[in-house]
Order: structure tokens, then C-alpha cells, then sequence
């Protein structure tokens, strides 16, 4: 699980009719904070990449578990930025995957 706020749609990228899907690999760490941030998959468009970056850094996440142990592990985040009549919608896909370390 993860606490993020939806990243915000750039005004440019609204403005533009960008839209697109940002694949974002996250290492979480033992306590659940974001460590790194690798673009995985681009939107396409480095402005809706920056934006979900922007997104998930300093975001919370529910560490992984073996046992009762927590350790860092890296998770995939899918950030969805889409327009509907004209307005920005983004979020972050609740269909986040745990990877595995290394």
C-alpha cells in the first residue's frame, strides 16, 4: 500500500493534450520511505514524467514483510495522466506491484 498524492497535470501538458501512462520503479525502504526513483516506462513526454517523479518522492509506503522482519524493496508505481473535456486527471494506479531486492 502507499499514501501519495495524486501528482498534479501540468498546466503545459493540459494545455498541449498530453496524456499518457509513466511506469515509475520505487525502491521503499525498511521504514517505508521512498529512496530511489528510476522511470521505468515513459509517458513520452519528460514533463508528465517529471510530474509523477515529483509525485511519489517523499511519499510513504507499506514496507515489504518476511515474518514479522520489514526490508527494502523496490515496487512498480503506474502513474495514469488523462484529460477529460479538457480537464487534467492523474493518479496513481492502485494496482502497484512489489518487486523484488537487488
Amino acid at each position: 500500500g502507499h499514501s501519495n498524492q495524486a501528482p498534479r497535470y501540468p498546466l503545459m501538458a493540459r494545455i498541449r493534450g498530453w496524456e499518457g501512462l509513466v511506469v515509475l520503479r520505487v525502491l521503499v525502504g525498511q521504514d517505508g520511505a521512498v529512496g530511489r526513483i528510476e522511470i521505468q516506462e515513459s509517458s513520452g513526454h519528460g514533463l508528465l514524467d517529471e510530474a509523477a517523479r515529483r509525485a511519489i518522492h517523499g511519499g510513504r509506503f507499506s514496507p515489504a514483510r518476511i515474518g514479522g522482519i520489514r526490508l527494502a524493496s523496490w515496487v512498480t508505481v503506474p502513474v495514469r495522466f488523462q484529460l477529460i473535456d479538457g480537464q487534467g486527471s492523474s493518479g496513481i494506479a492502485s494496482d502497484t506491484e512489489q518487486g523484488g531486492g537487488s
